[in-house]
């Protein structure tokens, strides 16, 4: 009887919805019975923003402004059955206003094309040294690396497209800055970082801080990704360009001095995931 009962509903739901994969849109059937091979993922980066505001504020400004970002991870994440929240407030197949206009391997428009997190930070503050920036504290850390190795597995983002917002729009952008721990993430399989052997190897003997051919770096940045001029001269837009690589692999120095390190550290990005 119970089987009789099981036929009886698969033949009424066959007959309301038409044969399996087809879909009711109303006026017509989508048929997604055979699928084509020549696809891949929408979302190709992800991007790292730190908010420069506080929790309160940045909220208002990522719901109520004219920016947004997919994901909002608060200063003291929240805790909810033993497991941090992070809120989001764009769904991922929508297109989220956190880039603006970027650039990063070849491709621009990057809202098109990734997923944003902003992180809870106030940035820094100008004193009469330069800038001091805010760090970020573990618990953020740790819901960021949760939430970036969940986004990464699903999509399939390369290391090298797990970028700062920085990175994408060297000419307008800090964010996430210089504490941002990206060594610390590359450690757990979250974005890119250079093998010490081979920045060692392109160092050669040379001093970190030693003159290096601007047009050498200008070409491995390129080729990394970055939008930056290659005409040999060390010029505003080259150097805001190597001062958020640096804010990226180099930290301790973001002075965007075109040094021996920095096109070691360039170098060796490029062979370990441009090759």
């Amino acid at each position: 009887m119970r089987r009789l009962f099981v036929y009886f509903w698969i033949i009424i739901l066959v007959g309301c919805c038409g044969k399996p994969g087809q879909i009711d849109r109303g006026a017509y059937l989508a048929d997604s019975a055979v699928s084509s091979n020549s696809q891949d993922e929408r979302i190709r980066f992800l991007v790292m923003h730190y908010t420069a505001a506080d929790d309160q504020e940045s909220l208002r400004l990522l719901t109520q402004g004219q920016v947004s970002a997919h994901y909002l991870v608060h200063s003291s994440p929240e805790i909810n059955r033993g497991k941090p929240v992070a809120r989001q407030l764009v769904a991922e197949e929508k297109r989220a206003w956190h880039a603006g206009e970027s650039h990063w391997q070849g491709r621009n428009n990057i809202n098109d094309t990734s997923v944003g997190i902003e992180i809870v930070n106030l940035g820094f503050r100008e004193e009469a040294g330069g800038k001091t920036w805010y760090p970020f504290n573990e618990d953020q850390i740790e819901l960021v690396a949760l939430l970036a190795r969940d986004i990464i597995h699903r999509y399939g983002i390369s290391p090298a497209n797990v970028v700062a917002h920085s990175d994408i729009a060297p000419l307008r952008k800090n964010d996430p800055g210089p504490c941002f721990p990206w060594r610390q993430l590359a450690l757990r399989g979250i974005g890119a970082w250079p093998d010490r052997e081979s920045v060692e190897r392109y160092l050669a003997g040379r001093a970190h801080g030693e003159p290096a051919p601007v047009a050498k770096i200008q070409q491995a940045l390129a080729r990394y990704g970055y939008s930056i001029p290659e005409n040999g001269l060390a010029d505003d837009k080259t150097r805001r360009a190597i001062s958020a690589f640096q804010m990226h692999f180099r930290p301790e120095d973001i002075s965007g001095t075109p040094d021996a390190q920095t096109e070691a550290i360039a170098m060796a990005l490029v062979e370990k995931y441009r090759s």
